[in-house]
C-alpha cells in the first residue's frame, strides 16, 4: 500500500491535522481535496494513527483504483498517482512526527542508545533510510545494526519486520538461539552476531542488556593480555621469583599499560597482572621458538592462583582466543575489577 510505505515511520499530530484542514468526527480525521480541474477527489481518513486514502471519480461517483496497479503506467494514471503521492507526502511533512524506525520497539531501543551512549543511528547506505548502524563515536566500531527486512531471510515466517543485530560471544549466541525472538544473524558473521526481532517478543530491558554487552566489545582500553607458552621455558618460576621481568615487546604497548600474562596448557589461565615500566628496549634474541628484536620491562602487580582466571571464565567474558597480544574486552575488565583485581 502506498500509504503504508510513506507513513511507516510517522505518528500523526492531531492538532496539526486540524490546522492542515482535516475534520474530526468521533476521532476519525478526514481530509478532502479536488484535483485535475475538480474531476477527481482525494479522500484521506486517519483513525488510531492508521491512514487510508481513496480517489473518487466525481462524474461517475465511483472509486478510481487504477492508480494502485503498479504496472499501469499510462500518462493519465501517472498524473492521478502523482497527485495522490504528493498529497500524502505533504500531509507527512506538515502533520507528522517522524521517527527513525517503523516499530515502536525499535524507536524505544534507539532512544535508549541515544540517552546512554549519545550515538545517533547512521544511515550509511545511499537511498536506504531503513537500515542503520550504531557506532562507538570514539573509534567507529559497530555495536548495533537495525534493519527492516522480510524475516523469511532468517526464518520460515514471511513478513517485513525490523531486527537488530548485536555482537556477542559464541557461547551467548548459542544459548540465545534457543529462545523466541532470536535468529542467526542476518548479513553479519553468524559466529559473533545475532539478530533480534523488534516486535516486543523480547523485552526492552533484555535487549538493552545485550546492547551494553555488544558495546563493551568496542571500548578501547590500555589493558592487554599476552600469551606465554610454558613448554618454551620455566615461565612459572620466572614469574614467581621476580618482581620485574623482561618480556618480548608487543606492538602498541606503551609505558603504563597493564598486561595480563596468560600461561597456556596445562594451566590455561591468567597467572599475573603487570605494568609496563619500559618499552622498545633493543634486545636481539633468536632460537627455534622465539625471535626478539625488542623487549619491555614489566612490573608484576599481582599473582593469581591458576584456578582463578581459567580460559573458560575468560571466554564467558568475551576473550575467545589468545594467540597473540590483544586488548582485554571491557566486559572482562569489569569482571576482574569486581573481584578487586
Amino acid at each position: 500500500m502506498i500509504e503504508e510505505e510513506i507513513f511507516k515511520k510517522s505518528i500523526f499530530d492531531n492538532k496539526k491535522l486540524l490546522e492542515y484542514g482535516f475534520t474530526n468526527n468521533n476521532d476519525i480525521y478526514t481530509y478532502k481535496k479536488n484535483i485535475l480541474d475538480n474531476t477527481f477527489t482525494i479522500i484521506i481518513t486517519i483513525k488510531e494513527n492508521i491512514i487510508k486514502g481513496k480517489i473518487i471519480d466525481i462524474e461517475l461517483d465511483e472509486e478510481y483504483t487504477n492508480f494502485r496497479i503498479e504496472n499501469n503506467i499510462g500518462e493519465f494514471v501517472n498524473k492521478i498517482r502523482d497527485e495522490f503521492i504528493n498529497t500524502l507526502n505533504d500531509i507527512k511533512n506538515n502533520c507528522c512526527i517522524n521517527n527513525y524506525y517503523v516499530s515502536s520497539q525499535a524507536n524505544r531501543i534507539c532512544n535508549y542508545i541515544l540517552k546512554k551512549y549519545n550515538d545517533n543511528p547512521e544511515f550509511l547506505w545511499e537511498d536506504d533510510y531503513n537500515d542503520s548502524v550504531f557506532r562507538n563515536k570514539n573509534n567507529k566500531k559497530w555495536y548495533g545494526i537495525i534493519m527492516y527486512i522480510n524475516i523469511n531471510k532468517i526464518s520460515n515466517i514471511d513478513k517485513k519486520i525490523e531486527v537488530m543485530n548485536v555482537k556477542l560471544s559464541k557461547e551467548r549466541i548459542e544459548k540465545l538461539l534457543l529462545k523466541p525472538g532470536f535468529y542467526k544473524a542476518y548479513h553479519m558473521n553468524k559466529k559473533y552476531w545475532i539478530s533480534i526481532v523488534l516486535d516486543d517478543t523480547v523485552d526492552d530491558s533484555f535487549i538493552e542488556e545485550l546492547i551494553d554487552e555488544s558495546y563493551s566489545y568496542t571500548v578501547d582500553t590500555n589493558e592487554w593480555v599476552i600469551p606465554a607458552n610454558p613448554k618454551y621455558f620455566d615461565v612459572i618460576s620466572y614469574i614467581n621469583d621476580n618482581d620485574i621481568i623482561g618480556w618480548k615487546q608487543s606492538s602498541n604497548i606503551k609505558i603504563g599499560d597493564i598486561i595480563y600474562l596468560y600461561v597456556g596448557s596445562p594451566y590455561s589461565s591468567i597467572l599475573c597482572k603487570t605494568k609496563a615500566l619500559e618499552v622498545n628496549i633493543p634486545y636481539n634474541y633468536n632460537d627455534d621458538n622465539i625471535n626478539m628484536k625488542y623487549e619491555m620491562k614489566l612490573e608484576i602487580l599481582k599473582r593469581y592462583e591458576p584456578s582463578k582466571y581459567k580460559f573458560e571464565v575468560l571466554k564467558k567474558y568475551g576473550l575467545n582466543a589468545i594467540r597473540g597480544p590483544r586488548k582485554v574486552p571491557k566486559k572482562l575488565l569489569d569482571y576482574i575489577k569486581d573481584n578487586n583485581d
